[in-house]
């Protein structure tokens, strides 16, 4: 258990709000419960260097139009040109690897009341690029979840590297023990009882 003790010159607010700071590091710096295994890692580097854009199955999602704000010249308040995507976050999670789920739910396109995702645009003044920069920003926040989940790759030249470095740390730490025995054997050999 995490114990801290605190000076009592501070004042009890202080020192609880130092307490809860020095808590929430401790917490902050602990692996996460919850993380992933091996192969679902590598499964989910698999999946996704298949996805792209055209990937995410079209059944789960539901696009609709509204009209957009904003210039537009005669079409404004007449065409329904702004598009909305809504993915329900259960179906979603259905179609991509569990190491990404927590990032995924996490996402600013989370709409926790309807436990959906919602991505909206209405950048281009025509429905169909609407609809296919709303696919195109789906796709970029699962990519964008995926960096932030999985970490990366380490490569084969790296990992002899560290292990070259483990081991030259391992050989310098034995010479310094046989120094240090061997200058406390000559102080314990060097005297004589009178």
């Amino acid at each position: 258990m995490l114990r801290l003790t605190v000076s009592p010159f501070f004042s009890p607010s202080f020192r609880r709000q130092l307490q809860l700071c020095t808590l929430n590091r401790h917490f902050a710096s602990r692996k996460s419960v919850n993380e992933a295994s091996e192969e679902d890692i590598q499964a989910a580097r698999s999946w996704l260097q298949k996805l792209d854009a055209e990937t995410i199955p079209r059944t789960i999602c539901e696009l609709s139009f509204s009209r957009s704000s904003g210039p537009g010249g005669q079409n404004v308040n007449k065409v329904n040109s702004k598009a909305t995507l809504k993915v329900t976050l259960d179906s979603l999670l259905q179609h991509i690897p569990k190491a990404l789920h927590p990032q995924i739910s996490a996402s600013r396109y989370v709409a926790p009341r309807s436990n959906s995702i919602i991505i909206q645009a209405d950048d281009n003044r025509k429905q169909n690029d609407n609809a296919l920069s709303c696919y195109a920003r789906l796709h970029q926040m699962i990519v964008e979840a995926a960096r932030n989940a999985l970490p990366g790759e380490t490569s084969a030249e790296q990992v002899q590297h560290v292990k070259n470095l483990q081991k030259s740390e391992n050989e310098r730490r034995l010479k310094s023990k046989k120094m240090h025995s061997s200058k406390k054997g000559s102080r314990r050999g060097g005297r004589a009882d009178d």
